[in-house]
Formats: structure tokens, sequence, C-alpha cells
């Protein structure tokens, strides 16, 4: 962020103490202090919105990052009615990394697919930092299989730096399944919604990203690799992560206007952890009505829909 930027979140966070020390006097019933705290509220806010408005594309990585940003069972918890968790690949073991189960929204069922990573070190060590192994695509190609056989359709949350490098990852085909990620999803007779709700980074994202409509969150981002790989493989230096992430056009804008996503998900001033519930209210709404579409399309049409989709990106630029 520029100095101007730096300087109003200082602001912001004297404002933030000043109403706490507000509050702590009329608790003590010192004095009223409840049109001095309105009126800092209100400045915060008019802070807030000078700040977020002109974000650079790093600061959206960042804020994507954010290891305070809702993750996708936070959202699953508030979207879905129940949600039942599946798991293994019936070939070597459970990834939990990838989480995928049957969930409900009044009597629509639905099958969900969610990269899913950890808030501390012991939860993203348990969740392999949300960078799936092989095993996770293919409990995916379980469940999304399944939802096909029973009519079903899938919602899937994008959320990862990519898919984990390790060498027994490779071992295990780690290429193949992903590729046979994308290529079982692009032949399903079934509705298929995408969400970014973070960092959509690599094949890792793309794996479970093959839907008939893909929505981002306002502040995440979509990429075919990080900004420190872009910069390292381009450049030879990691350190230009700025302006490979602006190079890169990863943000929600650029990619709805590049034709690649087909709606952008607002969210509130700092960030969608400000107001998880008028966000996941916001993505169920998407939800619904995309699905109310969708589901006027016969399965080969749903095919070719989505074929259509993904081979006219890039064609022309929205404005």
């Amino acid at each position: 962020m520029s100095k101007i930027e730096n300087n109003l979140l200082e602001e912001i966070k004297d404002l933030e103490e000043t109403i706490k020390e507000l509050k702590s006097i009329g608790r003590d019933r010192i004095i009223d202090a409840t049109d001095e705290i309105k009126e800092a509220q209100e400045k915060i806010e008019e802070l807030k919105a000078k700040v977020y408005k002109n974000l650079t594309a790093w600061d959206k990585v960042e804020l994507a990052r954010s290891s305070s940003r809702p993750t996708a069972l936070d959202y699953i918890d508030r979207i879905f009615d129940d949600f039942v968790e599946l798991h293994g690949d019936r070939a070597f073991k459970d990834d939990k990394s990838i989480v995928g189960g049957l969930g409900r929204i009044g009597n629509q069922n639905f099958t969900i697919i969610a990269e899913q990573k950890g808030r501390n070190t012991k939860e993203n060590i348990e969740r392999n930092f949300g960078m799936p192994n092989p095993e996770s695509y293919r409990k995916s190609i379980r469940l999304m299989k399944q939802a096909e056989k029973f009519k079903r359709p899938i919602v899937t949350f994008i959320d990862t730096k990519g898919a984990y490098p390790g060498i027994g990852a490779e071992e295990r085909g780690q290429g193949e399944a992903i590729a046979r990620s994308m290529m079982e999803m692009s032949s399903l007779k079934v509705p298929i919604i995408s969400i970014v709700i973070g960092e959509g980074s690599s094949g890792g994202a793309l794996a479970i990203g093959i839907g008939n409509i893909v929505i981002m969150l306002e502040n995440s981002v979509y990429s075919i690799l990080s900004p420190e790989g872009y910069a390292s493989i381009l450049w030879k230096d990691a350190s230009r992560v700025k302006e490979a992430a602006e190079k890169m056009k990863l943000t929600a804008e650029d990619l709805y206007n590049f034709n690649v996503i087909d709606e952008i998900i607002k969210e509130p001033l700092g960030g969608a952890e400000k107001d998880i519930n008028f966000v996941s209210n916001s993505i169920k709404d998407s939800i619904l009505n995309n699905l109310e579409i969708l589901n006027k399309l016969s399965g080969e049409e749903l095919i070719e829909n989505r074929y259509q989709k993904f081979r006219k990106i890039g064609e022309y630029q929205r404005y």
C-alpha cells in the first residue's frame, strides 16, 4: 500500500482505540459518549472506503491469503442447511485438504467439493496448507460422478496456493489426477457452480474449477500460479511480486473483464471476514439464482454450455 493508505490505516487504528476508550467510559457511566462513538465510527467507515477503493492487485493477493479470511467450511456451515462429509478416494487415503460431501438448501440437494485451509499451524498441517494431494482429486471425482448418478448439482469452493508438489504426490500421479478431474468435470451432465473464495492458483485450483458458472469474491484472486512463481520464472527475481501481480491480471475485476468468470460477489470493506454472514447470504443467493437458470438445460446442453464457456475465454473483453 502507498504511504497515504498506510497513514489512513493508522488513523483508523487510532479511531478504533478511541472508540474502545469511549465505550469503557460509557460503561463506567462517567459520561454519555454515544454521539462521540457514532461520529468516530462514521469516520472509520469513511476512511476504510478511501483505503479499499483503490487496492492494488498485490493488496488483493494479501487479502486473499489473510489467515483471518473465512475458509470453505465457514461458508458451508452458513450456506447449507445440512452438510454430511464423505471421505476417501477408495484407493489410498482421505486427504483433508479437500472436503467433500452432501449438502442441502431447502429441498434442493447438492454435492459440495471444497479446498480447505487451516487457521493455525496445527490445522494447516492437518489440511496440508490447503494444497491437495492426488487422492483429494480422486475423492472429488468419485463424489462428482456420484452427483451425476443421483442428479445432484455440484458446488465447488476454490481456495489453494496450488496442488501439493511433494515427491509422494508426484509418485501417486498428481498431474494425471488434476487432468482427469478436469476431464471428468467437463463431461458431467449436472450443473456445476465454482466459487473462488480466496486464493485460486495453478492447476490445483482449476482441477475443481470447470464450472458452468464461475464466481469470484471481490477480494479473491485466480491465476495460473502465484505472483512469486511468476516473478521467479519470468524475471528470476521473486522480489518483484507486486509488479508480477499487476501484470498477471488475477483480480476478480480483471478476470470478469476478460470473460474468464461470470460474476463477482461484493465483500464488506476490509474483506469477507468483516461480515461473513453477509457474504454467505450473497453466495447462497447466487447459487440458487444460477441454478434456476442451469436447471432449464438438459444434460447434453450443460456439457455444451461448459465447453463453449471455456473455448471462448479470451475471445473478447466485456468493456
